[in-house]
């Protein structure tokens, strides 16, 4: 595979991948590349991060990519559909072997390919106290203990089987030890070491994914193992679908985030139409062109700013969709005029109380979920839900208001109280509601979206960018 093709493949591979790249930065990357030396793999790999990656979220799936499409060795010349053999590979087959290009571990280690593994786990030490081999070594290990069956005939290459012989988060206490040389634990000598050392560890892990990764990508083909290696990027990530960690990454979006679109939407305002025509001023200055109004004058425009009424399903099935939403809207509050939040599951309740100036995320949170009356039986009823949302909080929606509905419009087969949303709908000024699920979805099972959607239109809503982007046509 010659430069090129690796080129445009790593490229498309990154917009696959959701990363941002224009045609004109593939070219701005191509430019860099005729000032660096291309032997130098590091310096391959930082001409492409500056050109190529925005922000640093988007750097752990490029660094992951990178090692797919520009691999430090192969196993054999012609794996990997063809590729070329990349910057230190060797040229007449077999992997190159680590420290030295033999099967030994080099200055002065052990015989990697027959140490026992106590042998290994004091080279491992080493390692993780700052001795040079590391990427050298992990690929010798996976090449020792990462192939396991899998099916009749074949062989598969995995990452755990090389952490769990090796183990190295045991050897901690030891590492410590002696790193301290006898001083008193729990001081910061110690927290820097830990700390150290931990870094270590982890680097020593994604050096083993990294190999394991190269070695699937030359029996399997580079694309397949660069869609699952690869997660999306932060603000791409499928509410529905992210972890208790991704939850909380998100919630640190919040607040810069809502930064970036009130900074936007004020020069949307700023940029807007202009206000209605000045007749007085128009006729004054035509005075001095003969009556003829060649210069027309309008009067400052007063950009409305709506109240927003948010009513939010708060069940388990969507709750990370409706939490995050909640925190970017009351981060958002000082577009619009008045926020008022209600929660529901089967019944309703207000909840902007939890959402105060200055509130903690977490706690805000987890009291909404403990105080708030919105669950009388457990099972989401959207109809009953509206009903007593409109009986008891109606006079919430107005016609300076916008509503906005938040919820994937599953109703467990209840009676979906379409006349009694229409009620609101007509009330407001403006009515949106927000789906998580994809389209394709909609109207499957106990799904109501069409129903509701010709009611109050429905729009997809399933990760950051979208949310972002609705947040913006609705201020």
């Amino acid at each position: 595979m010659s430069l090129l093709d690796r080129h445009v493949g790593f490229v498309h591979a990154l917009r696959e991948a959701g990363l941002p790249v224009s045609p004109a930065e593939g070219l701005d990357a191509v430019e860099a590349l005729r000032v660096i030396d291309l032997t130098e793999r590091e310096s391959l790999r930082a001409a492409y991060a500056a050109t190529l990656v925005k922000r640093p979220s988007y750097r752990p799936g490029f660094d992951i990519l990178f090692d797919l499409w520009f691999p430090a060795t192969t196993s054999d010349p012609g794996a990997g559909r063809g590729t070329a053999p990349a910057d230190g590979e060797n040229e007449q087959g077999g992997e190159n072997r680590p420290d030295g290009g033999n099967a030994g571990g080099g200055a002065g280690g052990p015989d990697l390919e027959n140490a026992a593994v106590p042998e290994l786990r004091d080279r491992l030490a080493e390692l993780l106290l700052g001795a040079d081999g590391m990427d050298g070594f992990a690929r010798a290990m996976v090449e020792r203990f990462g192939r396991l069956p899998a099916g009749t005939g074949r062989q598969k290459w995995f990452s755990f089987p090389v952490m769990r012989t090796l183990s190295p988060e045991t050897l901690m206490a030891r590492l410590l030890a002696e790193v301290l040389g006898g001083r008193e634990r729990g001081g910061l000598a110690e927290k820097v070491a830990r700390q150290r050392i931990g870094e270590n560890i982890r680097r020593f892990e994604d050096a083993v994914g990294t190999d394991v990764r190269r070695r699937i990508a030359e029996e399997s083909g580079i694309e397949p193992i660069a869609r699952s290696s690869v997660r999306p990027p932060l603000e791409q990530l499928d509410f529905l679908r992210i972890t208790r960690t991704d939850l909380a990454r998100l919630r640190r979006e919040v607040h810069p985030l809502a930064r970036r679109l009130a900074s936007r939407l004020t020069v949307k305002h700023c940029l807007g139409h202009r206000g209605r025509l000045d007749f007085r001023r128009t006729v004054r200055a035509s005075l001095s062109s003969g009556g003829v109004p060649l210069t027309t004058f309008n009067r400052p425009r007063r950009p409305h700013r709506p109240e927003l009424v948010v009513l939010c399903d708060v069940s388990d099935s969507v709750a990370s969709f409706a939490h995050f939403t909640l925190l970017l809207t009351y981060a958002l509050r000082e577009q619009f005029a008045r926020v008022r939040a209600f929660g529901f599951v089967d019944t309703v309740d207000e909840i902007t109380r939890f959402f105060a100036p200055g509130a903690d995320v977490v706690e805000a949170m987890t009291r909404l979920t403990k105080e708030a009356d919105m669950v009388r039986f457990g099972r989401t009823n959207y109809g009953y839900a509206l009903e007593r949302f409109a009986e008891r909080y109606g006079d919430a929606v107005g016609p300076k208001t916008s509503l906005l509905i938040l919820g994937d419009a599953r109703s467990n087969y209840q009676p979906p109280a379409l006349e009694t949303l229409g009620r609101l709908a007509g009330a407001a000024r403006h009515a949106y509601w927000l789906n998580p699920e994809p389209v394709a979805q909609w109207d499957t099972g106990d799904s109501l979206a069409t129903a509701y959607g010709g009611v109050v239109p429905m729009r997809e809503c399933r990760n950051v960018t979208q949310l972002a982007a609705f947040v913006e046509d609705l201020a």
